[in-house]
């Protein structure tokens, strides 16, 4: 690549070695006598004088040729005339400097490269426009681009020498709290203006010059007068004799005899001895001279540590600081690429090289497994800067073939990552415009695309098209007036240059121009673009026009665009849109971004016209906003594949990020407007017209944007365009449709949702009368993203309804499409919550309108989660009742009374009504008492309904319920009397029980409590059975009400309780106080202990001593020696209840006898038996 500005021949091929310290050999004597001062183009006064003919010439060629051609060139050269090439050969622009010594250097109204302009470099400015000091925006103080001009500012560079081609000096390192001062020595070698090689005492190692290096850089460009001037060393000792050579060198050792000792005597041997190495050449090396002719003409690059820097980040895996800095260095290649320096295509290939050597490629490779999110960024980045590599419109032919040889060598590894992740592609090639009609055919024969292939495809590229010339050398190119009648693929009607090309190859030259430092021809093509686009936008919506009415009555399309510009590899819209925006960005005086600002901060814009419009109408920035709502409004086909259909999202919302930033004045608001109607009017081209194809990706973030900006200005389009946006999204894996055939969905003027129509028409049919890519995939992709789509959806859905807050009409509108569009529950609810919030500010009165939609909202998530499972199902529940509070009366009364369509009966009778009826709702509502009756009567109706329905769950409920109403009390108690001997289970009987006994009604409590224990059964090892409490509380209750409730439930327990504990615990009870203690009016109470002799406890003893005996051999059938003390325990509590019986110790004496003789084996058992027992 060439430096500079203008039209200059290209670079010499790429090496990758690392650049040595020019030593080439010097034989030439050089012409004697004085030498001039810094010349007199940087005079110390304050007045600039014009540089002379001498300075200019040496400015010249000290940038372009090496001095050694100079020397072939020319038999004799005056001494001035070789310092004046040896003052100029040193970098003049501080940006490289900078470039070289932090991540990403951002000039204020940069457009492009500037190398060797700018103020001479003793007039006290700063070339390149970068400040003096450290306060400038964004500002990094850790960098060592501004520790250097801090180490600069304060005195720190010191003994400065510039000899030939070779500069020197020490920078002192001042003290800190926890350092010495430390003295550096840095020596610089340079060439051509480019620093070839640096060196510092400090042995910092990074990809970046330390701060030392950039002190000494800044110290000579700034203040060149203060250095010290001398000639190349060869040059010098040229112009002594013998003997003033010998002490040269003699003085030389002294100083340095520890160091230089040694390597002097090997030397003086080797040229002693006339067969040496030494003496069979001429001359000898001088690292001063400045470089040979064979030479790389590049900056120093440490290619080992960009290699080790690279390999550290990617080891780190997914952490975000890594992929951080892994883009600052994808950074750092474009911004060498915007200045011509050709270490960016090196600088990448060092990059590409240990991102290939990544272990985690082959390991994601045998597992399957595809790599994580920011990776893929990652190798996307690094395939879209391979494509702006090659398409440099200046690199050579042996450059390119190098390049491709690699890239291919690269794309055919195994582990080479795939364009589109896991999936293969069916995207056009990058050179053709329109695909072949049996593209989608084989899908397996598809060929396989890696993040190379795109670069590779784009070697095929060139740039001598005569027609593509003229468009990026001149802002008038225009037709004939003559010439513009009839079709053109050249020119529009107006005569404006054309670029007939695929559009992201097209965008792909334009950022290709741009970051290789051709802001302004990037404009020119950019533009041809835009007018090609605007065109094809045009002629389509004439088509559409023509056969609407058809196309609209068969409800068929073939038209899409299978490759969609936005989430495209080559992201064509984001590149126009930055292309054209950057240059109407306003940017501070005199700031330098060096990539280590604290806050990002917003652009400012301002137009700029075009150049070469002929009406002077157009501005930049109206282009980018143009362009960008083309793109994002283009119809296109789901991707496949998770990667690229996140890719699409991100992609979009990237975009919709940089449009919110233009603040829209009256020329981009017209843009707007203007866009949004051919958007709404396009047909199947645009995603916002009344046909598209049901795998077209939707316009909901769009739309979003496009609603926002537009509301203030015209709000009739803006809810026009939302409402457009808002239809169904209908993912075909849901469908059943035959493979072959495309489908479109149609909206009307009133937004309804028509049947989804099939075509059969031709999947390849190019001679369909619409334009543009007409491809159906012989697949039906996953919608990976269905749910990040339903979101943006409802976020969209969310901003209408904020905004049409107090119009009930607009309202209405945004609550049918709501209901006709969305389909999960969870969003409507969350769209509910957000009305509802907007509605009920905190300061002032509630928006009754608003509150009404979120209640509708509300009551449609009630019935479409009714029959299905949700997590949040009670959340809802709650919210509706709070809802229907915060509207009224009217809401409350109208739910309760359709509340089987919206609730099931336990939610209905536990959540709705108990919340309704609560003392809270009440003062909420400031109800007066017919009001309370009235909605106290629409609760208890609700209670017996849901009790007729779901006894089990509603009978304790509505019992509750009912309480202050005799009838329906009574209604509910009937209800759970008849439900008790079919649905109801002995728990729910029992908690009815307890409750009625509660509330005074012991006799039913004992009823219900009977009941209970007829689905009752505790068998002998179940001791620890929950319900043991209530069958104590029922036996107790019947004990307190007299001997015949007693009597009437002892039948029921023997027959239900089989656990010999149990039973002896409830027969102690019943012994232990007389019946009747509940003081039953009409009922009198005997005061007598009831005797175990005698019914009824007589059948409760006989049981619990049967419970014992047959409890007893179970647990001897299976009993371990270390259950062996437990038991005898249990045969003690046995004998207390045998004990009871007036003949208990006789029976309890022959089964202790039984249990001797049947179970003799069980020897220490039995041993203990006996001295318990005897």
């Amino acid at each position: 690549m060439a430096e500079g500005r203008g039209e200059l021949p290209p670079q010499p091929p790429l090496h990758l070695s690392l650049p040595q310290a020019s030593k080439r050999l010097c034989l030439r004597p050089a012409p004697r006598g004085p030498g001039p001062g810094p010349g007199p183009g940087f005079p110390n006064s304050r007045f600039r004088c014009p540089e002379s003919l001498l300075d200019c010439a040496a400015k010249a060629v000290a940038e372009k040729w090496a001095f050694e051609r100079v020397e072939e060139r020319f038999e004799r050269i005056p001494e001035p005339v070789q310092r004046r090439i040896v003052y100029w050969s040193f970098p003049r622009n501080e940006r490289e400097i900078c470039m070289y010594s932090s991540f990403q250097c951002r000039v204020a109204g940069e457009e492009g490269p500037a190398v060797g302009t700018g103020a001479p470099a003793g007039s006290g400015a700063v070339p390149g426009g970068v400040t003096s000091t450290t306060g400038a925006a964004g500002t990094g103080d850790g960098l060592p681009f501004r520790r250097g001009i801090r180490l600069l500012e304060t005195g720190c560079v010191e003994n400065v020498l510039q000899v030939g081609f070779h500069l020197s000096g020490t920078v002192t390192e001042p003290a800190s709290q926890s350092e010495p001062e430390v003295t550096h020595k840095v020596a610089i070698s340079f060439d051509r203006c480019k620093i070839t090689s640096v060196t510092c005492g400090c042995g910092n190692r990074d990809i970046f010059y330390c701060a030392h290096v950039v002190a000494l850089s800044l110290y000579r460009i700034r203040k060149p007068e203060q250095v010290k001037l001398r000639l190349p060393i060869s040059e010098t000792l040229f112009q002594m004799n013998r003997d003033q050579l010998q002490k040269l060198v003699q003085y030389l050792i002294t100083a340095h005899h520890t160091e230089v000792l040694p390597t002097a005597q090997k030397l003086a041997d080797e040229i002693l001895s006339s067969n040496s190495e030494i003496n069979q050449v001429h001359g000898a090396p001088d690292p001063t001279a400045g470089a040979s002719i064979d030479d790389d003409n590049c900056w120093h690059l440490d290619e080992e540590q960009v290699r080790e820097q690279v390999k550290l980040f990617l080891s780190q895996g997914g952490y975000y600081g890594s992929g951080k800095q892994l883009n600052s260095m994808f950074a750092k290649v474009r911004e060498m690429l915007r200045m011509r320096d050709s270490n960016g295509a090196r600088m990448l290939t060092l990059i590409t090289e240990q991102f290939m050597a990544d272990p985690r490629l082959s390991l994601w490779r045998q597992q399957g497994t595809g790599m994580t999110d920011k990776c893929r960024q990652l190798w996307d980045e690094l395939g879209a800067l391979w494509v702006c590599i090659v398409l440099n419109p200046h690199c050579k032919s042996e450059e390119k073939s190098g390049w491709l040889k690699q890239l291919k060598k690269w794309g055919d590894m195994d582990i080479c990552p795939l364009e589109d992740g896991n999936y293969g592609s069916e995207l056009p090639n990058i050179t053709n415009a329109l695909p072949q009609s049996n593209f989608a055919q084989d899908s397996l024969a598809r060929p396989r695309r890696t993040v190379f292939t795109r670069a590779m495809e784009a070697c095929d590229l060139h740039w001598q098209d005569s027609h593509l010339q003229r468009i990026i050398s001149c802002d008038y190119y225009m037709s004939p007036a003559y010439q513009r009648e009839g079709e053109s693929l050249l020119f529009n009607p107006q005569g404006l240059p054309l670029w007939l090309d695929h559009v992201p190859t097209a965008c792909a030259r334009v950022d290709a121009l741009r970051s290789h430092g051709y802001p302004r021809e990037a404009l020119r093509l950019g533009v041809a673009i835009i007018n090609t686009l605007r065109l094809q936008q045009h002629r389509q919506l004439d088509i559409y026009k023509h056969q609407k009415k058809e196309l609209l009555q068969r409800g068929t399309t073939s038209t899409t665009n299978l490759e969609g510009w936005v989430g495209h590899p080559l992201d064509p819209i984001g590149c126009l849109f930055t292309t054209l925006t950057e240059t109407c960005r306003v940017e501070d005086d005199n700031a330098m971004d060096t990539g280590d600002s604290g806050e990002h901060k917003p652009p400012v814009y301002h137009h700029v016209p075009v150049w070469g419009c002929p009406d002077g109408g157009e501005s930049y920035l109206a282009l980018a906003l143009e362009v960008a709502l083309m793109g994002m409004g283009q119809q296109r086909v789901m991707p496949e594949g998770l990667y690229a259909q996140d890719k699409v999202c991100r992609n979009e919302e990237q975009i919709v990020a940089k449009l919110q930033e233009m603040e829209l004045d009256d020329l981009l608001v017209q843009t707007l407007r203007k866009q949004a109607i051919l958007l709404l009017e396009g047909g199947p081209f645009s995603g916002l017209g009344d046909v598209i194809h049901r795998e077209s990706v939707p316009m909901h973030t769009f739309a979003k944007y496009l609603f926002s900006a537009l509301l203030p200005h015209d709000a009739d389009l803006a809810y026009k365009l939302a409402l457009k946006a808002m239809r169904v999204i209908i993912p075909l894996r849901l469908l059943r449709v035959p493979a072959n055939t495309q489908s479109i969905t149609r909206l009307g003027a009133a937004h309804t949702r028509l049947p989804v129509l099939e075509s059969m028409a031709p999947s390849g049919d190019l001679g369909h009368p619409h334009h543009g890519i007409s491809i159906v995939p012989s697949r039906y992709p996953r919608w990976f993203t269905l749910g990040h789509l339903e979101s943006q959806q409802c976020e969209l859905a969310s901003t209408m309804l904020t905004a049409a807050k107090g119009d009930m009409l607009r309202l209405r509108t945004v609550l049918e499409a709501i209901q006709k569009n969305i389909h999960s529950s969870s969003l409507i609810f969350k769209l509910a919550q957000d009305a509802f919030k907007i509605a009920t500010p905190a300061d002032n009165p509630p928006d009754i309108t608003l509150l009404n939609v979120a209640l509708e909202l509300g009551l449609q998530v009630m019935r479409m989660t009714l029959s299905t499972l949700n997590w949040r199902r009670r959340e809802m529940v709650r919210w509706l009742v709070t809802c229907a509070t915060e509207v009224g009366l009217r809401a409350l009364v109208s739910i309760l009374q359709s509340w089987y369509t919206l609730f099931t009966p336990t939610e209905a009778t536990s959540i709705v009504a108990a919340t309704v009826m609560s003392h809270n709702t009440i003062l909420r509502l400031s109800l007066d008492y017919p009001q309370r009756e009235e909605l106290a009567s629409c609760a208890r109706t609700l209670a017996l309904q849901c009790s007729m329905k779901d006894p089990q769950n509603c009978a304790l409920s509505a019992l509750t319920l009912c309480e202050k109403d005799h009838i329906a009390f009574e209604t509910a108690y009937q209800i759970v009397i008849d439900a008790a001997s079919t649905g109801m289970t002995y728990s729910q009987l029992f908690t009815i029980a307890r409750y009625m006994e509660h509330r005074g009604y012991p006799l039913r409590a004992f009823k219900l409590a009977s009941l209970a224990m007829t689905h009752l059964n505790l068998a002998y090892n179940q001791d620890t059975h929950p319900a043991i409490n209530d069958v104590l509380w029922a036996c107790a209750l019947s004990h307190s009400l007299g001997k015949n409730e007693l009597a009437a439930i002892i039948p029921l327990v023997v027959k239900s309780v089989h656990c010999a504990t149990v039973l002896s615990d409830i027969l102690r009870r019943c012994t232990m106080t007389a019946p009747g203690l509940a003081g039953i009016p009409g009922r009198r109470n005997s005061g007598k202990l009831m005797s175990t002799d005698k019914a009824p406890l007589r059948q409760l003893l006989d049981a619990t001593i049967s419970a014992y005996i047959n409890t007893t051999h179970s647990r001897l059938t299976h009993i371990s020696p270390r259950h062996y003390g437990e038991f005898i325990e249990f045969l003690s509590k046995a004998r207390e209840t045998f004990l009871l019986a007036q003949d208990g110790h006789i029976q309890f004496a022959q089964f202790i006898d039984n249990l001797k003789q049947i179970y003799k084996g069980k020897k220490k058992l039995m041993m203990l038996v006996r001295e318990r027992f005897g």
